[in-house]
């Protein structure tokens, strides 16, 4: 166990996390032990650099976050993952053997009606074809291999399951060892249901589609959603560009897709239009819609960002905003991701919004500016426009953590 690391996710373990690393240090030896303080209100940094542990402090929330952090710090070599609550011997766990092992528990203390572990099991059955016994337990012993497919993990309580399906998925060996461990169960109080009901919550995005930030770190993409309308133009295009965000190749903008050929990009380049043509018979509205979806889709490169240009153009239009409000809160906490499929669908309902309005040689003139700023967009970044604009740049930062 020479080169084993041990990473523990912590938040308000103040009086228990000194036992934990203790524990950890007297069966593992000289292993190095580094505990990720996810935004405590406490003394758990502190409680657990005077146990000896590596601390790494991060000022936000979330399990997945904590231990993705951890990860980056850690030496190469495999990993060991422990709750910070954990009680009895991971001496099983940690030696080596499968390249993921995961500790099932031999007896159940607390705990609810099983129904987010029951879901977690079926989103790695239709994902994998494996059921697990524990689809939920924290102890997990990760190897290099393992380590490499799985990381960056997925945001929150998710992180587990993504790391099984992430795991079959690069072709790697799964196993579960049974141990005689338990930690702290959640009743079935307040609490408790709402404890679980962010397990469920986190478990179901983390098993769909996900993509890496500009921060590196793994998000859920929930754009999809926006194209879940009546619309069928809007849910067309939301597909298109679900399409690029699973298969997109390095290419960006207009010239690298037009010089690569067959690529996703041009899927967008070319379908866009197509499917704006079609809902609206008129040349001049098809290239307003796939204007205002590429240009929303050019923002949407940090948080929150591409939703704030949206809603400000849909209050000014009368375009739906109930969709975008509900997930502004969480693109700007860096939960989830528009991605293309969001972003491209929110830029497509303003295109047909503005068509409506807009009328003769107005429309042309609107063609015209849409394609001035796409073209601006091709030769200059965006972001940074925004972010040497002072106002620009301090609405685009508000909200943001």
């Amino acid at each position: 166990m020479d080169d084993l690391t041990v990473l523990v996710a912590a938040r308000n373990e103040e009086e228990g996390i000194g036992r934990t690393i203790e524990a950890l240090r007297e069966e593992l030896g000289a292993v190095e032990i580094i505990v990720v303080d996810g935004a405590s209100t406490d003394r758990t940094a502190t409680a657990a650099e005077a146990a000896g542990a590596v601390v790494v402090r991060l000022k936000r929330r979330g399990k997945g976050e904590a231990l993705t952090a951890g990860e980056r710090v850690a030496p190469p070599g495999p990993l060991l993952l422990c709750d910070a609550d954990l009680r009895g011997s991971v001496a099983g766990l940690a030696e080596p053997g499968a390249d993921l092992r995961i500790a099932a528990f031999t007896s159940r203390v607390g705990g609810g009606f099983g129904i987010a572990k029951r879901a977690a099991r079926e989103l790695i059955r239709l994902r994998t074809g494996y059921e697990p016994a524990e689809p939920l337990s924290g102890q997990r012993r990760v190897s290099e291999r393992a380590r490499a497919a799985c990381f960056p993990l997925a945001p929150g309580f998710g992180c587990e399951v993504r790391m099984t399906i992430d795991a079959f998925k690069a072709g790697l060996k799964v196993e579960e060892v049974e141990l005689d461990l338990d930690h702290r169960a959640t009743g079935r109080d307040i609490q408790g249901f709402a404890h679980r009901g962010r397990q469920l919550l986190d478990a179901l995005l983390a098993a769909g589609p996900l993509a890496v930030n500009h921060r590196g770190m793994r998000l859920p993409l929930v754009g999809w959603a926006v194209g879940v309308r009546r619309d069928p133009a809007v849910g067309t295009i939301a597909a298109i560009g679900l399409v690029d965000d699973f298969w997109s190749g390095e290419e960006r903008g207009f010239r690298a897709h037009l010089a690569s050929g067959r690529t996703t990009g041009m899927l967008k380049l070319a379908g866009i239009p197509l499917v704006a043509f079609w809902r609206t018979r008129s040349l001049s509205a098809a290239l307003v819609v796939a204007g205002s979806a590429n240009l929303l889709n050019q923002l949407d490169t940090k948080p929150g960002r591409a939703l704030k240009a949206y809603l400000a153009a849909a209050l000014a239009l009368d375009a739906p905003v109930g969709l975008a409000v509900l997930l502004l809160p969480y693109d700007l906490r860096e939960r989830v991701m528009l991605g293309d499929a969001g972003s491209n669908a929110l830029g497509a309902m303003v295109g047909f919004k503005s068509v409506e309005r807009i009328r003769g040689w107005g429309r042309w003139a609107t063609v015209a500016g849409v394609v001035a700023l796409n073209l601006l967009g091709e030769r200059r970044s965006f972001g940074e426009l925004i972010e040497r604009t002072p106002f620009l740049a301090q609405l685009d930062r508000a909200g943001r953590l």
